[in-house]
């Protein structure tokens, strides 16, 4: 599963933006390409603590959604993925006006594909690394 589903971006974004975490945290998708995703999460009160720096949970979900996106335009039509695990590392608090994740293939697969994702604090012009993951995704064939 290395070449791109040419309808991928309508349905990656119509497959993630369905679902009801995606829709609490309200992101939009920046750059969209075969392997590679960008997840940009605008500033919001209620998604942040501790005078105003995002949550630890934000992070993670926004780096599990960039690297199942990534690997979802890899998929043919047909397909879904499924995460089976991610592990996020926390580097540095994240405060900024918005939160950059950018998710990328790693190593794909017919049956599993293993994705990354970078995610970054932007304040003005500025990009501060504040979280890394590594996200195991399950390619599942719908029925029908």
């Amino acid at each position: 599963m290395t070449a791109a589903n040419p309808d991928y971006a309508e349905h990656v974004t119509a497959a993630v933006l369905t679902m009801p975490a995606a829709k609490h945290l309200g992101f939009t998708f920046g750059r969209l390409e075969p392997g590679v995703a960008e997840i940009v999460q605008p500033y919001r009160a209620e998604l942040t603590e501790h005078n105003g720096y995002f949550q630890g949970g934000v992070l993670g979900s926004l780096a599990d959604f960039a690297g199942g996106s990534a690997a979802g335009t890899l998929l043919p039509p047909g397909w879904v993925n499924m995460t089976v695990d991610y592990t996020v590392k926390i580097v540095a608090p994240a405060r900024g006006e918005r939160i950059i994740a950018r998710g990328r293939v790693v190593r794909a697969g017919h049956s599993t594909t293993v994705a990354a994702a970078d995610v970054f604090a932007v304040a003005g012009d500025d990009e501060a690394l504040c979280a890394t993951a590594l996200v195991t995704l399950r390619n599942v064939k719908l029925p029908g």
